[in-house]
């Protein structure tokens, strides 16, 4: 959409705010609403704030920041109406000098489908995103009980299954076309999976959908959490992330009919280097103390680093469906993360490993949850970082890493992951009370 044609709709439309958006280092949404009288400033000049205020960007010697609207991210918020009439809009971040801020995640995942454009391919995903709808407590307070009793693809008829149902229509009313829905395998736990799209506008639509999602929720009295694992003994919330290359004339790069498992030799490549640089990218993927709750066998999450086409214990899956639909499923990501830098590091890479020819090893289709440790071992199967300080140190080392990121948001990364895990190292925990103390 051009800028002219973003005022036109705002007019026709009788929009009386704009919301601009962004995210700091951890995928935390920022708006600044702005009137609509005030759009065309905004997409000529830019709107300044203070970027020392937001995690991870700069320092109060360089706040001074501009954030540039995206005409193509324009939607209208359906759930407003009337004199509260808004729309959003995704921004570019500007520094003090005029150029494009290094420590903005958007501007980091530009930087990588740029390197893949070189090549001839646009980079598409397309994310399952997964969420507990918990019940409240009557000053509003989130609780760890779940809003229902149902299991995976139950059909429910309660307050959890109208709110997902009204996401989903909103969802599809922003354009962002919504391909299923349903109940998962926990109490209280739902998924919302959109329909593919190129790399940044999938992550712009990530984080319209943690937002659109909460809003619903809390019109309906329940709380929605992105939280990998907020109930012990029952499966995390992950966002499966499905990825393919495409070049301009739509064919599918991945896709060969005479290849193993139909796959080209850039699809195989592209898995071999998600495979190299699986612990690499951990911390990224997943980047909160929590997110190591989900990651450990028995619960349909990837703790073993291979690759498979029907095994769902695997870190890497090829699903059904060739020719336009071959993709790669990696399925570590969780929605606790920032998408940008997320779709950022496993663009990475994948590309990394068409570039060194990096073959992966055979697929496993056994349950590796169920093999010995020996087992593991003899076929050479690696685990990803058992906890965050683990994954950290993965990342500190990994020139991969440091150069998808760059060096503003490597750094600021590691240094807010970093106080993150010293302080929950540092916590004694109820398990630690009730099993240690009556005996030491």
């Amino acid at each position: 959409m051009k800028e002219e044609d973003v005022i036109q709709t705002v007019k026709r439309e009788n929009v009386k705010f704009i919301q601009l958006q962004f995210t700091d280092i951890l995928g935390t949404v920022k708006s600044i609403t702005i009137p609509s009288t005030q759009l065309k400033k905004a997409l000529e000049e830019g709107i300044f704030f203070d970027g020392s205020s937001v995690l991870g960007y700069a320092t109060i010697e360089e706040s001074d920041m501009r954030l540039k609207p995206d005409p193509n991210s324009f939607v209208i918020l359906p759930w407003t109406e009337n004199d509260l009439k808004t729309a959003r809009m995704v921004c570019e971040v500007y520094d003090h000098a005029g150029n494009r801020f290094e420590g903005d995640p958007r501007w980091a995942l530009e930087r990588i489908t740029k390197i893949a454009r070189k090549q001839g391919w646009i980079c598409y995903t397309a994310p399952e995103y997964e969420f507990f709808l918990l019940l409240q407590t009557e000053n509003g307070e989130p609780t760890t009980k779940p809003s229902d009793y149902g299991g995976y693809f139950d059909l429910m008829r309660d307050r959890g299954e109208n709110v997902r149902k009204e996401i989903v229509n909103y969802l599809n009313a922003m354009g962002f076309e919504v391909e299923a829905s349903h109940h998962e395998v926990a109490p209280g736990q739902h998924e919302i999976d959109l329909k593919y799209a190129d790399a940044i506008t999938s992550a712009d639509r990530v984080s319209m959908m943690k937002y659109v999602t909460k809003t619903i929720a809390e019109k309906h009295g329940l709380y929605a959490t992105f939280m990998p694992k907020p109930i012990y003994g029952v499966n995390g919330s992950g966002m499966h992330t499905h990825i393919s290359l495409m070049t301009s004339e739509g064919k599918n790069v991945f896709y060969d009919p005479k290849g193993p498992y139909k796959l080209s030799q850039e699809a195989l490549c592209f898995i071999g280097g998600l495979i190299r640089y699986a612990r690499e990218i951990c911390a990224i993927l997943a980047s909160t103390v929590n997110s190591y709750k989900r990651l450990v066998p028995g619960y349909e999450a990837p703790v073993y680093i291979s690759w498979a086409n029907l095994n769902r214990s695997a870190y890497i899956r090829v699903p059904a469906g060739r020719e336009i639909k071959t993709r790669v499923e990696v399925r570590s990501p969780d929605p606790a993360g920032n998408p940008y830098l997320q779709f950022t590091v496993m663009l990475a890479a994948g590309l990394k490993g068409i570039e060194e020819k990096i073959l992966p090893p055979d697929p496993i289709e056994r349950d590796i949850y169920r093999m010995t440790p020996e087992e593991r071992e003899t076929m050479g199967i690696e685990s990803l970082p058992a906890n965050l300080g683990e994954a950290l140190e993965c990342m500190r080392k990994s020139k991969l890493v440091r150069e998808a990121l760059g060096d503003h948001l490597f750094h600021h990364f590691l240094y807010v992951k970093r106080k993150e895990w010293e302080e929950y190292s540092a916590q004694i925990t109820d398990w630690e009370i009730r099993n240690l103390l009556p005996l030491l």
